[in-house]
């Protein structure tokens, strides 16, 4: 699985390989109160634009490819 270089401060994992954003889902963008998640125009992908998650997770829960892990912190467990 294929990750972020910043894989310590990015608290949603998204798998490029299981990702189907380039074919049109957006369930994820959708769900996501905070709008946090958006399109990576470069490789079509869904990635965090900027660390304000509040570990809700629908993101995780609505992905029909299960292409999206949210890492809460161990202090907010």
């Amino acid at each position: 699985m294929t990750t972020y270089e910043t894989r310590g401060l990015v608290n949603i994992i998204v798998d490029p390989g299981k990702c189907i954003a380039e074919k049109g889902c957006r369930v994820c963008i959708d769900v996501c109160p905070t709008d946090i998640l958006i399109l990576d125009l470069g490789n079509g992908k869904v990635r965090m634009a900027y660390d304000e998650c509040w570990y809700c997770l629908p993101c995780q829960h609505d992905c029909p490819t299960q292409a999206i892990r949210v890492e809460i912190p161990y202090l907010l467990r």
